[in-house]
This record gives C-alpha cells, sequence and structure tokens, in this order.
C-alpha cells in the first residue's frame, strides 16, 4: 500500500512540474510516464497464489512443503506465482475433487482419469483450453505431437492434456525370474493365450501351494488381452485394434466366447485362483507375498525392471501382442484446469512448466537434489548415502505430472528408457478412433442399468467362475435388457459424427 501511495504522490510531482513544459514535449513525456507507472504496477501486483490437486498412493510425503518451497522460488521468478500442492489420497479422490469443483472451492490444476472426463466436460467442471494453450502452452503441444494432444478433444474442443508417458500399451504375460530358471520355461514360445498352459501346468504341479495366474481386487485375470478398442467402456467396441470404425457387442463375439471357455477350463484345472472373484489384493502383492507366481498385465519399456523393484524379486516378461494406442491409452492420466480456477492463464503457464522445465518435473517427481536425491550422472540419479526408499523424505509419482521424458532415469533403470518409450509411442499401432470420447449423457440410463449387469457379471465368468455355456447366454440377455443395443447405436453415431468432422 506504502508502494502504490508513493508511485502516485511521484506521478503528482511529476505531472506538476510537466504542466511548465510546452505542449508537445508535455505530451510525449506524460505518455512515457503513464507507460513507467504502468509497468511500476504491475511489478507491484502480489503473486497469484495456485493450487494445485492431485492423488497420493501412500501418505503425504514428510518433505512435501519443502519441495513446494523449492518450486515457489522458480515460479515466483517465471511468472510471478506460488503454488500450494494438495496431495488427496486416491482412495478419496474422486469423491473430495467433485465436492471441491461443486462447492467452488479453490482449486486450478487437477489430474483427469479418462473413464469420468467426458463426465466432467458434459457438466461444466473444466476450462476450454484451445485459446489457452495457442498462447500459454505451445510447449506443451510440441512435446505431445499433434496425434498424442488432440486425442482428448471433446466435440472438437480440448479440455485436458494427456501426461506424456507410455502412450500406448502392449499386453503380455510376466512371471517370477526363479521359476524360469528353476523349471527351464520357454517364455518364447508365448504368442496367444493358449500357449500359456504348458507353463501355468508346470507351476501348479510343482508348486502346489502357488496361484499359477493371479488377478488384482475387483478385475479378472485376463485383463484387456484381445485386439479390441474398448472405445472407453466396453460398451460397444471396435475390433481388429481399431482398425474398422463398426462399433460391436463385445461379450457377443467369438472371440469373447472363446476366452471365457479357456479361463473356465484354466479355473477348474486350478491355474486361477477358487477365490479370484473375492480376491482383496494387488497381483504385485500377491506376487510379493508368495501366493502366486505370474499373471497377465499391460506392459511397456523397462516393465520388468518396475515390477522386479513392487515385487522385491526379479520379474521377467513376455510381450504377447504389438504396442497400440488408443483413446482409453492416451487419456487414462491428463491434466485440465478447473472452472474454479480465478486466473486459467497463469494455471496453463504452470501447466506448460510441467511439460517443458526440466527443473519443476524433477522437483515434483524426485524432490530436492542432495537431500532426496543424488546425481550418478547427468540424468541418472540414486538415493543420498544413509537414505532408502523407506526413509527418503519425498518421493512423487513420475508418471503423473506432465512430461515424464524430462525426469531423471533412477539408478538400475534403462539409462535409455525415454528414448526407448518414445520409440514405442511413436511406432504403435494406432487405433482409427483415436482421439473419440463418447459422450453417455443421452443415454445416461440405459448407460447406469448396463455398468449394474457388467459389475454382476464380468468378472465372475472372466475368472472362470461361472460355466460359460449357462452364464454367458445370460450375461447377454441382461445386457440387452438393461439397453446396450441402444448405447451402441449412440456410440456408433457420435463415432461416425466424429470421423467425419476428423476426416477418418
Amino acid at each position: 500500500m506504502k508502494r502504490k501511495l508513493s508511485l502516485i504522490s511521484a506521478l503528482i510531482v511529476i505531472t506538476l512540474l510537466l504542466a511548465a513544459c510546452s505542449s508537445n514535449e508535455d505530451s510525449n513525456k506524460t505518455a512515457s510516464q503513464t507507460s513507467n507507472g504502468s509497468a511500476a504496477s504491475e511489478e507491484a501486483e502480489d503473486p497469484y497464489e495456485m493450487t494445485v490437486a492431485y492423488f497420493e498412493f501412500g501418505s503425504v510425503p514428510k518433505d512435501q512443503l519443502l519441495v513446494e518451497e523449492e518450486i515457489n522460488k522458480i515460479t515466483k521468478a517465471k511468472m510471478n506465482t506460488t503454488v500450494k500442492l494438495l496431495p488427496i489420497s486416491i482412495s478419496t479422490w474422486q469423491n473430495q475433487v467433485n465436492l471441491m469443483l461443486t462447492s467452488n472451492e479453490k482449486l486450478d490444476l487437477m489430474p483427469l482419469f479418462g473413464t469420468t472426463y467426458a463426465n466432467q466436460v458434459a457438466k461444466g467442471q473444466l476450462v476450454e483450453l484451445d485459446d489457452l494453450l495457442a498462447k500459454q502452452g505451445t510447449g506443451i503441444i510440441e512435446a505431445l505431437g499433434p496425434d498424442y494432444a488432440n486425442a482428448a478433444k471433446v466435440s472438437g474442443k480440448t479440455y485436458a492434456v494427456p501426461t506424456i508417458r507410455d502412450l500406448a500399451q502392449s499386453y503380455g504375460f510376466q512371471i517370477r525370474k526363479d521359476f524360469v530358471d528353476k523349471y527351464n520355461l520357454n517364455l518364447d514360445q508365448v504368442k496367444k493365450l493358449e500357449d500359456l498352459e504348458p507353463i501355468l501346468k508346470t507351476i501348479k504341479e510343482n508348486e502346489p501351494t502357488m496361484i499359477p495366474l493371479v488377478n488384482s481386487a475387483g478385475q479378472s485375470p485376463i485383463g484387456p488381452i484381445s485386439t479390441r478398442d474398448s472405445l472407453g467402456d466396453d460398451m460397444g467396441v471396435l475390433l481388429n485394434n481399431g482398425q474398422d470404425l463398426k462399433v460391436v457387442n463385445w461379450f457377443e463375439t467369438e472371440e469373447y466366447a472363446a476366452i471365457l471357455k479357456k479361463m473356465r477350463e484354466w479355473y477348474q484345472a486350478g491355474y486361477i485362483g477358487k477365490d479370484a472373484v473375492t480376491n482383496k489384493e494387488s497381483t504385485s502383492d500377491l506376487i510379493k507375498s508368495g501366493k502366486g507366481s505370474g499373471n497377465l498385465a499391460n506392459m511397456k519399456p523397462g516393465y520388468d525392471v518396475q515390477e522386479t523393484r513392487q515385487a522385491g524379486m526379479p520379474i521377467v516378461s513376455v510381450e504377447m501382442m504389438p504396442p497400440v494406442a488408443k483413446t482409453s491409452t492416451v487419456t487414462n492420466v491428463m491434466w485440465g484446469i478447473a472452472k474454479n480456477s480465478k486466473n486459467p492463464e497463469k494455471a496453463m503457464q504452470f501447466l506448460n512448466l510441467m511439460y517443458t522445465d526440466k527443473e519443476i518435473v524433477n522437483l515434483l517427481d524426485w524432490g530436492i537434489e542432495g537431500k532426496h536425491y543424488v546425481k550418478v550422472s547427468d540424468n541418472v540419479i540414486d538415493y543420498p548415502q544413509d537414505v532408502n526408499a523407506g526413509s527418503v523424505g519425498y518421493s512423487g509419482t513420475g508418471w503423473l505430472f506432465g512430461n515424464q521424458f524430462l525426469s531423471y532415469i533412477f539408478k538400475g533403470d534403462d539409462e535409455q528408457l525415454w528414448e526407448k518409450m518414445k520409440e514405442f509411442n511413436e511406432n504403435a499401432i494406432k487405433s482409427k478412433a483415436l482421439g473419440f470420447t463418447f459422450d453417455s449423457s443421452p443415454v445416461k440410463t440405459e448407460f447406469a442399468a448396463v455398468t449394474n449387469v457388467l459389475s454382476q457379471y464380468r468378472v465372475a465368468l472372466e475368472c472362470g467362475a461361472l460355466d460359460p455355456d449357462k452364464a454367458l447366454p445370460e450375461f447377454i440377455a441382461k445386457l440387452q435388457d438393461a439397453g446396450i443395443d441402444k448405447v451402441i447405436t449412440e456410440k456408433q453415431k457420435q463415432l461416425d459424427a466424429w470421423a467425419a468432422s476428423s476426416g477418418q
């Protein structure tokens, strides 16, 4: 306030002095003084405080505020903004964010899931980003590339940007390396689901207390193994990795029936756990605790090292299907600006830093150099002396914060990991529906009813706990009663319109 009063006083004095000058000189100097006054006023503005919410899988790191302070040193200098980090437990994330959005609490930036994205757009909870990206977010578009940058469009408009990580997915099987060595298992011969049978049989016969093929809580053992593009929800899919834009009922296909038949055989043979439907643990925890030997999974470069670290023992894998990029693989984690934001321009400026500024990315991912990590080489880091994964004061979630390709490589990971990941993304088969997002609001009643049927039957069928000869026809009939055909018709209509407008 004192600075502003001083400035006003100075301007008054200068104006009175200039009055004695010639009219032409007076005009020029007054214009100059006005310009200087505006600049001084801008410099005097208080920094904008931005709230950045994100989900946290464990407890909040004890050194989070220290990391926040280091981030603010950069953002105050570059954009006159401070950042308040707001970690929220993943278990309460969706409910808490919805409450913040509906109650208009202070919130600027937040990560988004592809499964709820279209609904948030429909509710008007997100800021349209196209103009902001063109002005303050050009680094994001350059880093993502046009194909992946456009994948998040809804009705031709952008409301979120995908994080840069594995934007495609390959599919395969992972298993404990000690079993591969002990029983001389040949992973190279595994090309399709049926090829796993000799491996699962060997584990079952020689490790009777071990579940050969485990699944995570609430999920089936087969996961995404198929050549379909789920179009986000499996309520109408594209076959042949999305190379044909004909929407079909996945649950009525011969491929799905064949998978269920195989799962039933494996369940009865004991290759899948008898408690698979009610299991409450993750695949990593089951393998780590010695309850399971392997599982089917989405894969990417560096996968074996990642899983070895999580399981606490060497893990090896085999890729069974090539990488494919679909809207769901690109948009499963994104960032958007909340409608609550009082300054979307500043929010976009910081978001741009998350995709272009190596220092910001590594503060969010790894914390403070010398305290939470030390450099082994230019791009490789390790824990400081006497610090380990359990004692380190800060550790972020690398794939969450903007551009993972700017993140340091942790010692033990492939030093060429990001180069291989870029190649993985660039060479992936791209679904022709990449960029299409289904808006379920026109069929929200049927969508909800179909969702209920899926939750009732799907996991049990895909675990092999139900006889598909009896349960699959019943499942299909209930889906039809719930209105899946109407959902598929609406999805085909929207897809056709999207394809026509995007030149597909």
